[in-house]
This record gives C-alpha cells, structure tokens and sequence, in this order.
C-alpha cells in the first residue's frame, strides 16, 4: 500500500513537472519585442469605423502573455493576436488590471464574435483567426458590431 502511494506521488510529481516545462507562469514567458502596427475596422457597409495601433501577438508565447502586462490601454490602442489557421479559440482573463472587447473575426477579417469582458470575467470562446482586445466599451463607442470587418495588413497575415 505504501509503496503504491509513493508509486502515485512520484507520477503526480513527474506530471507536473512536465506541465510546469511546457507551461510556466507568465512570469517566466519571454515573449521579446510586439511588432506594431494599424489596424482598420470597417462597417458592413465598407465605410470606416475606427483604427487600432495593436501589438501583434502572433506566436504561442505572446499569446499566451497577451495583455497580462499591460496596466491599462489608452481609447485607439490594443492587441491583435495571430492564429495559423481559422479555428475555435478560448481566451481567458488572466492576471488583468482593466476590462477588455474581445473581438473575433475569421481568415477574412469579417468580426464573428464580440464579447465585453469584464476584469474578473470568465473565459471567452469564438471562432476566428484573429482576435482584437481593445479597452471595454470601444466596440459600443465606434458602432463595431458582428460582420463588420477588420483590415488585417498583408506582412501580419502572410
């Protein structure tokens, strides 16, 4: 019985030791430098909404850091995070200061999903390659709405 018990302790170690090699905290993540660039959303009718200058989360590590070092964004500023191919995705409100829109749009730019995340809010699910945090209330404030599109610049989306 002892033996089986430290048969379990030694597997539960060894799992989480492995989870932690291919998970550490954020605090560890190096995610270097974002690129920066502009990043236009236009109405269903073509015409211009509002321009975002984001930080491009476009590797694994960077998106998984995300905004969590951020202590606030300024009303035009944000986050665009880059997927390989169009998909299911779950973002999660981890270790944020401020409330957040996170907006879903697919391979074309066109939005599919938009949430209003609260700061203590839950995880976020929406199908998309692309996905925009801007500050709370942004989408409401320049009438960005599901089917509108965002023009995603040609050297983030290659």
């Amino acid at each position: 019985m002892r033996q089986r018990l430290a048969l379990g302790v030694v597997v539960v170690l060894l799992a989480g030791l492995v989870w932690f090699l291919f998970n550490p905290p954020l605090l560890f993540v190096d995610t270097g430098e974002y690129e920066r660039t502009n990043v236009t959303v236009y109405g269903e009718d073509g015409d211009p909404l509002a321009t975002v200058d984001v930080r491009v989360a476009d590797t694994r590590d960077k998106r998984r850091v995300g905004l969590s070092r951020t202590d606030s964004l300024e009303f035009g500023e944000g986050m665009l995070f880059v997927h390989g191919s169009e998909g299911s995705h779950t973002y999660v409100m981890r270790n944020m200061s401020f409330a957040l829109d996170i907006i879903f749009a697919d391979s074309d730019g066109r939005i599919t999903t938009i949430h209003h995340a609260p700061v203590d809010g839950d995880s976020y699910d929406g199908r998309g390659k692309f996905v925009l945090e801007v500050p709370r209330g942004w989408a409401n404030e320049t009438g960005v709405t599901a089917g509108a599109r965002i023009e995603i610049p040609s050297e983030i989306d290659d």
